[in-house]
C-alpha cells in the first residue's frame, strides 16, 4: 500500500445526508455482517455506522471481490467510505456502493496506532483524516458502550451468543453441511466441553500439538454457508467468530453419571452478524491473544469419554434430587421453535416471572417449555350448543360416544316403524350378551334403493364399531331410535350424521 497525492475530499455528517447523492462519510461501526456470498455472484456486507451527530446509517455494500469490502473486525472500528450512494428505502435512509466506492477501516481504540486497513494499493490519507479518526475515537469512548459480545472461553456460559477471538488448531469436514474447527484462546471453559468424534474424519493440523492442548481446545461445528469459509481457513491462523452459540447436550457414559456437555455452534445464515473473519497478526487483539497463549497452563483436568471435564462438572449434572429445573431444560426450551409466528418478532422476549408481576392487559413474547395444555385433543376446542336451551356440552371422546350409542340402543326397535315408503328395513339379533337387536333402514331415492356408496342408512341399536364399519361402506349413516310415531335422532351429545370418519353434530 502507498499514499497517492493528496486530494481534498469533503465529508458529509450523517445528519445531512440526502437521497440521490453520492457522498464521502466517516463513522463508528455500531453493527456489521462480515462479507458473505449473496444470492448472486457478488459478496455483500452490511454495516451500520454512527457519528458525532448521533445519527445512524445502514450501508449495504456489494463487490465481486471479497477483499474490496470494508475490513471490519469488531463494533467500535472506524470506517471511511468514499463515493457512497445515498438512497431512501421504505422511508429509511441507507447507503449503497456506487462506481468507484472505496473504504478504509481503523481500529477504534484510543491510543492505538492509526493504521488504515484496505486492500487497495493506493489511497489518500491526510493529516485531516488523522484528526477525524482521533476525533471519532474520543467521541466514541464517551458515547458508545464497548462491545460486550467479545467473550473468552473461561467466561462463556450456556445459552449464550458471543464473539470469540481464537487460534485455529485443526479442522475437518464432518459432512456436506457442517465442518469442524478445533480452536483455543489460552483459557479453559468453566464447564465440560463436548468433543466431536473424529475417528473417521481426516483432521488437518498438528495432531501432537492438538493432543497437548486438548484441555484448552473446544470443538466448534459450523454450518451451511460458513462451511466454504471454514474450508479456506489455514491452521494456525487467528480468527474472530461472530455470534457463536453455546448449547447443552446430555452425554451418557458407562463410568460416569449423566453429564451435560457444552457445545459450540456457528449456525447457518448471517443474522446478527454471524460469520468468521481471519485477523492479521498485526491486530491488537491478536497481540493480546498471543500473550495469553504463551502463558497458558497446559496442565489441567484430563479429557475422556468424549468430554473435557473441569472442576465445575458437578454443577452440570442433570435434574437435582429436589426436582428443580436444570440448566439443560432451560436451554432446551430456548432453542428455535419448530413453528415460528412472525407477527410479533418486534417484541423482546420476556421471562414468565416478570409477566406475572405485571397488570393485565399487556402484550408479551415468551419462549418457554410447554408443561401442559388444553384442550388435549383438537376437537375439544369446540363445544356442542343447543339452539333451544342454549346448553353447552363437550364433543364426546370415542369411548364416551360408544357409551352414548349403547344407551340409545337400550330400547328395542319398533317393528311398526320399519319398511315404510321412504326406506326398507332389516333387523337382526346379535349373538353377544343380552342378544341386542339392531335395525338398519335403507333410505330410498325416488322409490328406488341406490347403490351402497350412494345410499343413506339409518341405524338403531348399533355400537360405535358397527357404525364405523357401515360408514366405510355406505355414503352416510344416521344413528336413530324408535319414537312414539317416527324414528328420532339421538340427543345433542351424539352425531346426527356420520360420513366416513367425519361426525356432524347439531
Amino acid at each position: 500500500m502507498s499514499l497517492v497525492p493528496a486530494t481534498h475530499y469533503i465529508y458529509t455528517p450523517l445528519n445531512q445526508l440526502k437521497g440521490g447523492t453520492i457522498v464521502n462519510v466517516y463513522g463508528v461501526v455500531k453493527f456489521f455482517k462480515p462479507p458473505y456470498l449473496s444470492k448472486g455472484t457478488d459478496y455483500c456486507s452490511v454495516v451500520t455506522i454512527v457519528d458525532q451527530t448521533n445519527v445512524k446509517l445502514t450501508c449495504l455494500l456489494f463487490s465481486g471481490n471479497y477483499e474490496a469490502l470494508p475490513i471490519i473486525y469488531k463494533n467500535g472500528d472506524i470506517v471511511r467510505f468514499h463515493r457512497l450512494k445515498i438512497q431512501v428505502y421504505k422511508k429509511e435512509t441507507q447507503g449503497i456502493t456506487s462506481s468507484g466506492f472505496s473504504s478504509l477501516t481503523f481500529e477504534g481504540t484510543l491510543g492505538a496506532p492509526i493504521i488504515p486497513r484496505t486492500s487497495s494499493k493506493y489511497f489518500n490519507f491526510t493529516a485531516e483524516d488523522h484528526k477525524m479518526v482521533e476525533a471519532l475515537r474520543v467521541w466514541a469512548s464517551t458515547h458508545i458502550s464497548p462491545s460486550s459480545t467479545l467473550v473468552k472461553l473461561c467466561d462463556v456460559q450456556p445459552l449464550q451468543y458471543f464473539d470469540l477471538t481464537c487460534q485455529l488448531l485443526g479442522k475437518a469436514e464432518v459432512d456436506g453441511a457442517s465442518y469442524l474447527l478445533k480452536v483455543w484462546d489460552g483459557t479453559r471453559t468453566p464447564f465440560p466441553s463436548w468433543r466431536v468424534l473424529i475417528q473417521d474424519l481426516v483432521l488437518e493440523g498438528d495432531l501432537s500439538h492438538i493432543h497437548r492442548l486438548q484441555n484448552l481446545t473446544v470443538d466448534i461445528l459450523v454450518y451451511d454457508n460458513h462451511v466454504q469459509v471454514a474450508k479456506s481457513l489455514k491452521v494456525g491462523s487467528f480468527l474472530r467468530i461472530y455470534s457463536l452459540h453455546t448449547k447443552l447436550q446430555s452425554v451418557n457414559s458407562e463410568n460416569q453419571a449423566t453429564l451435560l456437555a457444552l457445545e459450540f455452534h456457528l449456525h447457518g445464515g448471517t443474522s446478527y452478524g454471524r460469520g468468521i473473519r481471519v485477523l492479521p497478526e498485526s491486530n491488537s487483539d491478536v497481540d493480546q491473544l498471543k500473550k495469553v497463549l504463551e502463558s497458558a497452563d497446559l496442565t489441567a483436568n484430563q479429557c475422556f469419554d468424549g468430554i473435557c471435564h473441569s472442576e465445575h462438572e458437578d454443577s452440570f449434572r442433570t435434574l437435582s434430587s429436589s426436582g428443580s429445573v436444570s440448566l439443560y431444560e432451560v436451554e432446551r426450551c430456548q432453542q428455535l421453535s419448530a413453528t415460528i409466528l412472525t407477527d410479533h418478532q418486534y417484541l423482546e422476549k420476556t421471562p414468565i416471572c416478570a409477566i406475572l408481576k405485571q397488570k393485565a392487559p399487556q402484550q408479551y413474547r415468551i419462549r418457554a417449555k410447554l408443561r401442559s395444555y388444553k384442550p388435549r385433543i383438537l376437537f375439544q376446542s369446540v363445544k356442542l350448543h343447543c339452539p333451544k336451551c342454549h346448553a353447552l356440552q363437550e364433543v364426546p371422546h370415542e369411548g364416551d360416544l360408544d357409551t352414548i350409542l349403547q344407551e340409545g340402543a337400550s330400547k328395542t326397535p319398533d317393528i311398526k316403524l320399519q319398511n315404510t315408503s321412504f326406506y326398507d328395513s332389516k333387523m337382526w339379533t346379535t349373538t353377544d350378551q343380552g342378544e341386542r337387536k339392531v335395525a338398519v333402514h335403507f333410505v330410498k331415492n325416488n322409490g328406488i334403493l341406490p347403490l351402497s356408496n350412494d345410499c343413506l342408512i339409518l341405524i338403531e341399536g348399533g355400537t360405535l364399531g358397527e357404525i364405523y364399519k357401515l360408514a366405510n361402506k355406505f355414503h352416510s349413516v344416521i344413528p336413530v331410535r324408535s319414537g312414539h310415531e317416527d324414528l328420532e335422532v339421538l340427543d345433542l351429545s351424539a352425531p346426527f350424521l356420520i360420513q366416513g370418519k367425519i361426525h356432524h353434530y347439531g
